[in-house]
């Protein structure tokens, strides 16, 4: 986004959001998108391999569980936009 403030000569202190800067450039950009893109290549590599990583991404750990309302593992979160994204699939 810096370089589109910076084509439009917006200053740091102007309280422009990103979306309006993105309305004044007429693009859409999804950067979100790129993020899940992203991610997704990376679980695609860790998964493929054994190892500690691969334990940590699947939320498969040996032990106690901690007290207290558990943590969203990586491929929760990742299913959930999936789903939600790209819908049923036939």
């Amino acid at each position: 986004m810096w370089f589109f403030r910076r084509m439009l000569r917006v200053p740091w202190t102007a309280r422009k959001t990103n979306e309006e800067v993105l309305k004044d450039t007429e693009t859409t950009m999804s950067l979100m998108n790129r993020i899940r893109r992203s991610q997704a290549k990376f679980v695609g590599h860790i998964m493929r391999r054994e190892g500690l990583e691969n334990l940590i991404t699947t939320g498969r750990m040996e032990g106690k569980k901690s007290r207290g309302i558990q943590r969203e593992k990586m491929l929760d979160g990742m299913t959930s936009w999936m789903v939600l994204g790209w819908g049923q699939r036939e």
